[in-house]
């Protein structure tokens, strides 16, 4: 580990650092208005798919690629104020998208669990036992499970609301909520723990709302868009985004609107954004068959801020996707 020795820069100073670099940095009130709004860090990182790059033989003689301190010609800032704003737009699009599978999800969840039990969320026959299964937690030397866990971010998710309906069941039943109202105060991450822990037969009908072939991949698909919507509302870069979690791709004929996903090989195909965009545009048509979403999506992409090295593929998109069924309206 090394000290950080990195100075501060004032905004003129920073200017004068991209323009050393090889960047246009056009007018300089301009240049400094872009510093101001979103900082310099965050502007690098716009900028970092146009630094420079040289291979190298590492010591195992394999070639790697080293990313250097400069940029390609034709770099600028007015470039990368375009790629931002398309960034933004692309985060609010997306968080639209997610906000109704969200909700939808809710409703799925209150309503398959519901018919069971008002409380079936606490009954461990609703679960794999491995949701259920007692472990020793390593901080605290208590017994606890992935149902435990998850019922204590629950109770303090329900602690910290000041929705009227959560006051009334508090006030009236002590705390308890029936699955249905519970649902309403849960973010998708905690939706997500809760479809993943439960037994195959809740799981799967509610997959098939949703025209998913398996719990699995069900699962998956809400982690991706959960991470998605993550990145999205802490106004993290997006478009080009590596996908820790990726969506799972079904086997060719299983979901046939996602079979061209299965063609794609390449780690920026696979990784990339795009993958997550298609699942999202497939749920929101089995929410509702007349979504306009996806074509939404076409239009927004469409104002990409091409250049002839830098394309729609960096997000994963493959060549023809304008003619695919799922984007059609």
């Amino acid at each position: 580990m090394v000290d950080y020795i990195k100075p501060w820069l004032s905004v003129d100073a920073q200017i004068e650092k991209l323009a050393s670099r090889g960047v246009d940095v056009g007018g300089r009130d301009e240049a400094a208005a872009l510093l101001r709004a979103v900082g310099y860090y965050r502007l690098t990182g716009y900028l970092y798919p146009f630094r420079r790059t040289e291979r190298y033989e590492d010591d195992e003689r394999g070639t790697r690629i080293r990313v250097l301190g400069d940029y390609l010609p034709e770099t600028s800032l007015d470039h990368a104020a375009q790629i931002i704003d398309f960034d933004r737009a692309l985060r609010i699009l997306v968080l639209d998208g997610i906000e109704r599978i969200e909700v939808s999800l809710r409703m799925q969840i209150g309503y398959v669990l519901g018919e069971v039990s008002p409380f079936a969320h606490i009954a461990k026959e609703t679960f794999v036992s491995s949701f259920t299964d007692s472990y020793e937690d390593p901080d605290t030397r208590h017994q606890t499970s992935r149902h435990i866990e998850w019922l204590r971010r629950v109770d303090a998710r329900v602690a910290g609301s000041d929705e009227a309906f959560v006051t009334h069941f508090r006030e009236k039943y002590g705390g308890q909520m029936p699955i249905w109202a519970l649902t309403e105060v849960l973010e998708l991450g905690h939706l997500g723990r809760l479809y993943g822990g439960l037994s195959n037969s809740f799981a799967t009908k509610i997959a098939q709302e949703y025209g998913a072939p398996s719990k699995k991949t069900m699962a998956s698909w809400i982690a991706s868009v959960n991470y998605v919507r993550n990145v999205a509302a802490h106004h993290a870069r997006l478009f080009n985004r590596k996908l820790v979690a990726a969506p799972s791709r079904p086997p060719v004929g299983v979901v046939p609107l996602l079979d061209h996903l299965r063609n794609e090989e390449t780690a920026k195909a696979v990784y990339g954004l795009y993958g997550a965009l298609a699942v999202t545009a497939y749920l929101l048509r089995s929410i509702e068959r007349q979504s306009a979403w996806p074509g939404r999506v076409t239009q927004l992409v469409q104002t990409f801020p091409a250049t002839p090295t830098f394309s729609i593929q960096t997000m994963g998109i493959p060549p023809g996707w304008l003619q695919l069924d799922l984007w059609k309206m």
